[in-house]
């Protein structure tokens, strides 16, 4: 199909009067992109920011001084609402309701995501991704219309998450695949790492936000997240170029085209840019294609790799997801030495866990750079991620500068292979040397993978609705064990990896030396 150049940048062109280069351009895809997703993360937020105020533990406040940046950890805490909850929620049934919410989200989430990621590779991922922001943004705020409404029936909660929830579908496979379409696969590992963050800067964006105006109603903690990504749709509507060829540039993946985008005079930096047969990064470069066929789904399983880091990421975000749905509420009802937070404090508390995540998504990507070896990286932050874990709840409530030192550490375990998996795995595979580059098929791996990973987020809510009233130390059992199966079910492909590395060294030692360009990625070879 023939796609429009986005209406922000041919504005911008016609004030400037020349166009930007090609570097210029991946920046700005870069920039837009992290808000965008930033923003669908900063909408799921507010669930588990307002979970002790929907359901209230009871358990009594002690006093606390601020800690440690003035009012940023404050602990006075809304008692009268806290006490009374807000119906459907404030019953003996409250946690389990709470998982259902989690669960319709997720399953709605993971169902719409198979869809979602062939509609991206047949639609335009502009318009596609602008659609899909700003329904997420209606519906969450709907929900917290709620609280303004006075309403206390639990299907409305139900039915709004789950339109929410397909809506939501529509972010990640498109912002993986504008990616792909405007880097090749040098350095991808850590670019994707840097610009995953946007993960976790969502997640303490929409903790501060849901936080910040809790005092006002628990309804205020979605609407305000859910303007939020109103305004990054269509900010997303107006600048962003899902492909290179909408603006005139050549295909970092080398695919012939027959796609067509508006012109406009270049300056010098921009022109050498826009020949046919450039390169860029040490890669060579042909005109993109606007309209090779998407992928199928069994096709797209078919390719190495895809159903082994697929059922990986089902266990890996089981465990990440469960953090980001109940470490606030988690945190509001652990004694943290010898105290009790407030749930404003909690949720504060809980994004330092996202930026621990940070590090780690940008660690692991830089790390599966330089050894080439993507599964063996991810599998081994899982094992990692275990002892982590297990520091963190056996030790984590002595005071609350080691459960801060010890929550870090787990996020920076827990995010790091779930960030890699989803951004430069999925990249790698979505440009897979066995599709040879006559299909699209970014989306729909980038859907596949992501789509199964998240079935584990919505199981993973769900169960910890359930565990936390047998005790949290079973809701740690389950994590550990889910994160040992994680690394497990890599193994075959980190052995692969391994012989790998091992047969080069062998051919270093008998004088074969292998260069960058004949190096050969096991992953990317499907093992061969």
């Amino acid at each position: 199909m023939t796609r429009k150049t986005p209406p922000g940048i041919v504005l911008i062109r016609r004030i400037r009067g020349k166009d930007w280069s090609l570097k210029t351009y991946r920046y700005v895809i870069l920039l837009v992109t992290f808000i965008a997703y930033a923003c669908y993360h900063a909408s799921r937020k507010p669930n588990s920011i307002v979970k002790s105020v929907l359901a209230p533990d009871h358990k009594k406040i002690h006093g606390l001084n601020p800690w440690p940046m003035g009012e940023f950890f404050v602990n006075e805490e809304l008692e009268g609402k806290r006490d009374q909850g807000w119906e459907p929620f404030n019953g003996k049934d409250g946690t389990y309701k709470l998982g259902e919410i989690d669960v319709a989200f997720l399953a709605c989430y993971s169902m719409g995501m198979f869809v979602a990621g062939h509609l991206g590779d047949s639609l335009d991922l502009r318009l596609f991704l602008t659609t899909g922001m700003i329904g997420s943004g209606i519906f969450v705020g709907l929900f917290g219309m709620g609280y303004i409404w006075n309403i206390h029936e639990f299907w409305f909660y139900l039915v709004m998450q789950m339109f929410a929830g397909l809506f939501q579908a529509t972010g990640w496979p498109s912002v993986v695949a504008v990616i792909g379409n405007w880097f090749g696969k040098r350095k991808r590992g850590l670019i994707m790492g840097i610009w995953n963050a946007h993960t976790s800067v969502g997640n303490i964006t929409g903790s501060l936000l849901a936080a910040s105006v809790l005092e006002y109603g628990w309804g205020w903690s979605f609407i305000l997240p859910g303007a939020l990504i109103v305004v990054g749709g269509i900010l997303v509507y107006l600048l962003l170029a899902a492909y290179p060829e909408d603006v005139g540039f050549p295909s970092p993946h080398g695919f012939p085209s027959t796609a067509s985008a508006e012109t406009f005079p270049i300056d010098e930096e921009a022109r050498p840019g826009k020949q046919n047969t450039s390169t860029h990064d040490g890669e060579p470069t042909g005109l993109g294609s606007g309209n090779k066929k998407s992928i199928g789904l069994v096709e797209a399983c078919l390719i190495p790799g895809v159903i082994p880091f697929a059922l990986c990421l089902f266990f890996s975000k089981l465990v990440a997801y469960t953090f980001l749905y109940w470490l606030p509420f988690y945190l509001s009802q652990t004694d943290i030495g010898g105290e009790y937070i407030s749930v404003k404090s909690a949720g504060n508390l809980s994004t330092l866990f996202d930026v621990g995540g940070i590090v780690g998504g940008i660690l692991a990507g830089y790390i599966s750079d330089k050894l080439k070896a993507r599964a063996t990286t991810a599998a081994s932050f899982m094992y990692a991620a275990i002892p982590a874990m297990l520091l963190y709840r056996t030790f984590g409530s002595v005071s609350k500068t080691v459960n801060i030192i010890l929550m870090m550490v787990s996020g920076l375990f827990v995010n790091g292979p779930y960030a890699l998996i989803t951004t430069a795995v999925s990249a790698d595979l979505g440009t897979h040397s066995s599709i040879k580059g006559n299909t699209r098929a970014l989306a729909t791996v980038t859907a596949i993978i992501d789509g199964t990973g998240s079935v584990g987020a919505a199981l993973g809510p769900l169960l910890t609705g359930y565990l936390s009233t047998k005790g949290w130390d079973t809701v740690f059992v389950m994590l550990m064990l889910c994160a040992l199966v994680a690394g497990l079910l890599l193994s075959r492909l980190v052995i692969v990896e391994l012989s790998e590395k091992f047969r080069e060294a062998s051919s270093c030692n008998g004088h074969h030396v292998l260069g960058d360009s004949t190096t050969t990625d096991p992953l990317l070879s499907g093992g061969r």
